[in-house]
């Protein structure tokens, strides 16, 4: 892949409510941050985050696969609304559907996710908000965190980018849990932003080691 940019592009995939690309755009447009927020994609029409991106001047589109026709097309359609938005790095906010091989060829080693615990432990398949944090109590494990990761053809599979530890109490329910993972992972989501537009991380080699 090429350098990216001194000031990448980015477009954002979610499904329900952004909280990690509203506090990414925050910082980037309140000048912290040098990236410049382009484009929302959501594959749920009625979804918050669509909303909120409209107010907030991004780019937006709906794009699933009831909306494309199949799972095929809608992949295509994605590949092809972020090509032509000139993105240069794709930042999963809270996206629910696996990507599919066009983008994944498209976007290779650009692609980031976020996940509300500490990979390799928790991930998978069918492990997304509430579950990890029911399943991080249940296994009694005194911390958890965040991991920032490349996304490839496997769920919370790719090379991890960047994490963030949180303490889990004995009294912690799985939403008190989630309320200290997601404050943790949109500072983190930010700050690794930052060190890979100031080359202080390289996904092309971590996607290698």
């Amino acid at each position: 892949m090429s350098t990216l940019p001194a000031r990448p592009r980015i477009g954002f995939l979610a499904s329900h409510n952004g909280s990690a690309m509203r506090a990414i755009v925050k910082v980037a447009r309140d000048g912290f941050l040098p990236v410049e927020p382009v484009l929302l994609i959501s594959n749920n029409a009625d979804s918050s985050a669509l909303a909120w991106a409209r107010d907030n001047k991004l780019v937006c589109a709906h794009i699933s696969a009831k909306s494309a026709g199949s799972e095929d097309a809608a992949d295509a359609a994605i590949a092809a609304k972020l090509r032509v938005n000139r993105v240069d790095l794709v930042v999963l906010a809270g996206y629910m559907r696996k990507l599919g091989p066009k983008v994944l060829a498209a976007y290779q080693r650009r692609i980031l996710n976020v996940h509300p615990a500490l990979l390799p432990k928790f991930g998978g398949q069918g492990m997304y908000g509430t579950r990890v944090h029911e399943a991080v109590i249940a296994a009694k494990e005194t911390q958890s965190g965040v991991t920032i990761h490349l996304v490839d053809e496997v769920y919370d599979h790719g090379a991890v980018v960047a994490q963030a530890t949180v303490p889990v109490s004995p009294d912690d329910t799985a939403e008190t849990l989630a309320q200290r993972v997601q404050s943790e992972e949109r500072l983190l989501y930010a700050e690794t932003l930052r060190r890979i537009v100031a080359r202080e991380i390289d996904l092309d080699k971590l996607a290698a080691s």
